[in-house]
Order: C-alpha cells, then sequence, then structure tokens
C-alpha cells in the first residue's frame, strides 16, 4: 500500500480508502471481516457518513486494540432519528449526536470531522457563521477531532470552503464523468441522463480550479463516487458509452491534484480486494487513457490527462508532471509558492525540451506538448 499526506493535517493514509457501505449492509455482519482485510492490505482510512448507532457500536468492537491503526473520517450533521438517517444543522441534534457516536464507536476522538452534505451556498453560509462551524473548531481545538472537514459534491461550495480557511480536508465526487459536469445545486444532476446527452468535452474549468487550489492550499481531497455507484463499471449504465474498470477509476482520481485517497466503495469483501488489487495492477491495466480516447460520447481533445502516454521523453522530462505544475498556474493566474518549488525539485525541466515531438505523437487526446513546455518556460524560468 501507498501512503500520501493528508493536505496539511499531518495526517498519513493509504490512497486507497473505504466507503462504509459494507457497514451498513447486512445488519453489519461483515464489519469485523472487512475491517481485517483492510488492516491485512495497509487500508488505514474508512468514511462513516452513515449514523446507525448499532453500525457504530459493531464497528467500535472491531476496532478494540487497533483504534490507532486507523484513521476515521466521520460526519458532523449526518444523525439518527426515529430509526433513520437525517441531515440537520441543528446544533441541538448535531451535539449530542456527535457525543453519541465517540461513546458507541468507543473512541475519545475523530481524526475527520466531516460537515456532511454541503451542496448548496445558501447552506454553507449558514455553516460557516453559525454554531455549526463553531462547534467543530472547538472540538478541533480540544482535540476531540483533528482535521475539519466538509462533503460536497458542489466545486463552487467547495471553493467557497476551502478559501475560508476553516477547513483542511474536501470530501469531493471525481470520476471522469462528474468532471465534465458544471457545477449545481441539485447532486442528481450530476448523474442525470439528460446530463450526457450530447456530446461532452473536456473537464468544467470549475472543477479543475477547485482542484488546484485544494493543491495550493494544502487542502487534502478525499474521494467519494469514484465508480459512479457503479454504473461507470458497467457498460449499459456507464454515462460514457464504455465501461472502465476499477483500476482505472482509481488512478484517475490518483491523477487529480490534492487527492490524497480514494474511498471505494465496497458491499462485500470480494469488491474490496477487487480494489485493492490496484496496488500490484500492471501500468496497463491502471492506464485510462486509452479507454477515454476510444468513449463514443465524450472528447477530452487538447487536454492532458496525466496518464503518462507522453513518457519516455528522450531528455528525461516529466511531460505530465510539468504540464500539471503548469496547468495549477493556470488555473491560479499566478505561481504558488508549492508548485514553484515542486516543480524546481524535478529532475530535469521544460527548458530541456528539443521540441522532437515524440510525446505529441503518443498522446491520446492530442495535447499540444510542445507548446505546452514553452509556456512552463515562460512561467517557471526554465
Amino acid at each position: 500500500m501507498k501512503y500520501r499526506k493528508l493536505g496539511n493535517t499531518g495526517l498519513s493514509v493509504s490512497e486507497i480508502g473505504m466507503g462504509c457501505e459494507g457497514f451498513v449492509d447486512n445488519e453489519g455482519k461483515f464489519i469485523k471481516a472487512l475491517l481485517d482485510t483492510a488492516y491485512d492490505n495497509g487500508l488505514n482510512y474508512f468514511d462513516l457518513y452513515q449514523p446507525n448507532p448499532e453500525t457504530h457500536k459493531k464497528i467500535g468492537v472491531a476496532l478494540k486494540g487497533r483504534r490507532h491503526d486507523f484513521i476515521i473520517q466521520s460526519h458532523v450533521c449526518s444523525i439518527w432519528e426515529k430509526g433513520q438517517y437525517l441531515r440537520t444543522r441543528d446544533i441541538k441534534k448535531v451535539r449530542p449526536a456527535f457525543e453519541a457516536q465517540l461513546h458507541n464507536l468507543a473512541t475519545d476522538y475523530l481524526d475527520v470531522g466531516m460537515i456532511h452534505y454541503v451542496d448548496d451556498m445558501k447552506d454553507w453560509e449558514l455553516i460557516k457563521n453559525g454554531p455549526i462551524m463553531a462547534y467543530v473548531q472547538d472540538l478541533k481545538q480540544q482535540g476531540t477531532i483533528k482535521a475539519v472537514g466538509i462533503s460536497s459534491h458542489n466545486p463552487v461550495v467547495g471553493l467557497a470552503a476551502i478559501r475560508s480557511g476553516l477547513i483542511d480536508v474536501l470530501m469531493f465526487s471525481i470520476n471522469p464523468c462528474y468532471d465534465l459536469q458544471p457545477p449545481s445545486e441539485n447532486v442528481e444532476d450530476i448523474w442525470a441522463d439528460e446530463s450526457y446527452a450530447g456530446k461532452l468535452v473536456n473537464m468544467n474549468p470549475l472543477r479543475e480550479e477547485l482542484y488546484a487550489q485544494c493543491q495550493a492550499r494544502g487542502v487534502g481531497i478525499t474521494v467519494m463516487k469514484a465508480f459512479g455507484g457503479g454504473d461507470l463499471l458497467d457498460a449499459s449504465l456507464s454515462p460514457a458509452g464504455k465501461a472502465l474498470t476499477p483500476a482505472q477509476c482509481i488512478n484517475y482520481c490518483l491523477t487529480r491534484p490534492a487527492v490524497s485517497t480514494v474511498l471505494v466503495g465496497a458491499h462485500t469483501i470480494e469488491q474490496l480486494k477487487t480494489s485493492l488489487a490496484y496496488e500490484n495492477a500492471t501500468d496497463e491495466e491502471r492506464d485510462y487513457a486509452t479507454a477515454f480516447a476510444s468513449f463514443p460520447k465524450i472528447s477530452w481533445e487538447g487536454h492532458c490527462m496525466y496518464c503518462g502516454h507522453c513518457a519516455p521523453c528522450p531528455k528525461g522530462i516529466d511531460v505530465a508532471n510539468v504540464t500539471k505544475f503548469l496547468n495549477l498556474c493556470r488555473a491560479q493566474k499566478m505561481v504558488p509558492e508549492t508548485v514553484r518549488e515542486h516543480y524546481a525539485l524535478l529532475s530535469h525541466h521544460a527548458s530541456e525540451c528539443i521540441a522532437c515531438g515524440a510525446c505529441e505523437k503518443r498522446c491520446p487526446f492530442k495535447v499540444p506538448v510542445i507548446a505546452n513546455m514553452k509556456d512552463a518556460v515562460k512561467i517557471f524560468g526554465k
């Protein structure tokens, strides 16, 4: 298992994490087995948006003696009321629900306190300026949570949240189909059939800017919906018109800026093992670029997907990373210090490009690599 920094939190997280679907299925029958499989394979990060107290108690039992081996991302504002899940901003309900969650999980802290499901700007403003944010910031000061996050499907909300300086982690829906969609306060829009009715071209610029801003500000992204609820794995359901594999979906997410971990959906032990197999997959098995280039409904022509097909460069330039750093600067209309320093650490720089064109011939998306290398020299000076 490979590990990544979770933004500036100081936490080191497995690049493959786990959603909580399997914890809920079959009345929690697979909780211990899922955590055992995660532990045995070095997976140390899981999400817990589901507020069922019985589920929490079973997880607490399964974690006994190894709580510190796992990093828990659990949700504030997701509560259990009258036998069902409820999202609320009522602090009188949020506070006791959080305290009950700690008790049921048999822990005195959570690693990431995730403010649950914020897709509406009015909702974000209410949270930011109200008792919910004051409460989670107080929990952070006390050490009861180590980092503050929000979960969202809307890049406009995500950008507002990270620019506020109040959050450390963003849980966001990322996959190659959702990334094409414009912002919406209605989550249903990103997987509605009508949203994919016409030809779709390249990543939505606000989503691209969100990932760039997270990278620049040290906000770690934890990915949800990497498989689009399973739709991307089934050609008959995929908005792209073709199926992808779990390894291709995971690799796509992990090549986005600021992504720390991909929270894979796993209803069974077998599904979790299929995602974990990514760690030993070949480059060919992980390669999403060839599949993307053949999608009948979607085009990424001219847009670098950081897939690495441009390699090898005869001068040793890491073209994909140079382009990623270039795009980060373009998105922010400036050169962030962290991007400049990461670029400087590359073994070879854009100034060494001899314009041979070998990279452009191999690129599935017809990216103007030579022009990008010239732009990188203008921006970074070498």
